[in-house]
């Protein structure tokens, strides 16, 4: 198994334990995997092809959708506001 994936598996896990934390407690290490995923995503591609890497981009935009619609309306001057 090639180290993109082991490194990736190590990624979910850590999705997956941040996903159990209270909202609260979400927001830095939730940041912290929102950056990571695009690199780990196209590291992934390099080595599997472009189309293992749009599948992985499909589920990063379902899984992230909420933090990704945040940072867009931030963007774009809006104050939206943060679950308690």
């Amino acid at each position: 198994m090639c180290t993109a994936i082991i490194v990736s598996s190590f990624w979910v896990l850590a999705a997956t334990v941040v996903a159990f934390l209270p909202m609260r407690w979400q927001m830095v290490p939730g940041l912290a995997l929102l950056i990571a995923a695009p690199v780990l995503i196209i590291w992934i591609g390099l080595i599997h092809g472009w189309w293992v890497s749009a599948l992985a981009f499909a589920a990063f935009g379902s899984m992230f959708r909420n933090p990704l619609i945040y940072l867009f309306r931030r963007a774009r001057g809006e104050r939206p506001e943060i679950p308690k």
